[in-house]
């Protein structure tokens, strides 16, 4: 299925029934690294896997910018109707979440925010140099993105106000300290970092994480 929001045509993958829960992918990634989650939630959600422009089959564009790729989502929940749905996010994804949580106070039910950072140099050094070399030779909009953005600062989440659980591996490309500032800045949230897990393995294709996630979807 497709959803247009100006220029650009973002696709997305609609399963399961009950209320909406919303799956969006990291950096160079599609929806597709949620199949196993979007089974596990079918039973019990209305599961929206949505591709990111640029990514997957939606549209592609010259310049990538978080801030329009959280529009996207904006405007996909107010298009599509969706009662204070769920937002799993999942690295860029999980920035995405906090920046429309920022903007859009009452929009969110919940937010699940994976191995997300607040600006390029929370994530570790040898994964910053890794991520040049690639944009040296590619000059990819995907890593010039990583590299420049997001710069959110730890005031900024203080101002949100939906219920947030914070999640990443204690091996994560973000470090440990990081995370734990992010927990610490939104007020009220959850915090859990996974003991062995690094920034990708209970995520992609994984069966980890519904088990992971399941205690904070069933609070009231």
């Amino acid at each position: 299925m497709t959803f247009q929001h100006g220029d650009v045509s973002l696709y997305y993958e609609k399963i399961g029934q009950g209320p909406a829960i919303i799956l969006l992918h990291g950096n160079s990634e599609n929806s597709g690294i949620f199949d196993v989650l979007t089974r596990q939630l079918a039973p019990h959600y209305t599961v929206y896997a949505i591709d990111s422009r640029d990514h997957g089959k939606s549209s592609k564009v010259k310049v990538l910018n978080y801030a329009d790729m959280m529009e996207d989502v904006a405007a996909f929940v107010r298009e599509l109707k969706l009662e204070k749905p769920v937002l799993l996010g999942f690295s860029d994804g999980g920035i995405i979440g906090l920046l429309l949580a920022m903007k859009y106070p009452d929009m969110l039910g919940k937010l699940i925010a994976i191995g997300a950072n607040l600006s390029p140099r929370a994530v570790k050094w040898q994964w910053r140099l890794a991520m040049n070399t690639v944009f040296f030779f590619t000059r990819s909009r995907k890593f010039r993105l990583m590299l420049n953005q997001p710069n959110i600062t730890a005031a900024q989440l203080g101002t949100i106000t939906t219920p947030t659980l914070v999640l990443a591996g204690s091996k994560d490309v973000v470090s440990n300290a990081h995370t734990e500032l992010i927990a610490q800045s939104i007020p009220g949230s959850t915090l859990k970092i996974l003991e062995g897990e690094n920034h990708v393995s209970y995520v992609l294709h994984s069966e980890k994480l519904y088990h992971a996630i399941s205690p904070f979807l069933s609070q009231q």
